[in-house]
């Protein structure tokens, strides 16, 4: 498996008074390791069992940089 996330998984879930939608970041997925197809690691699973994949952006890229900076240190 590669360091590096393909996409990030999102649960998202709407405020009843407000209607806004708040995203909470619960897991990562990976190319995966022999072939086609993608494995996916979940740190929590929304209630409702509705997942979103999302490619990258510039914020989750800086987030893998720190990371990958910790963990050489």
């Amino acid at each position: 498996m590669t360091d590096d996330p393909v996409l990030i998984a999102y649960a998202v879930k709407r405020s009843a008074r407000s209607k806004k939608a708040a995203w909470t970041r619960i897991g990562r997925a990976y190319p995966h390791e022999t072939g086609a197809g993608l494995t996916v690691i979940l740190d929590a699973v929304p209630a409702d069992g509705r997942i979103i994949l999302l490619e990258r952006d510039e914020a989750d890229d800086a987030r893998l940089l720190r990371e990958a900076i910790r963990r050489q240190k």
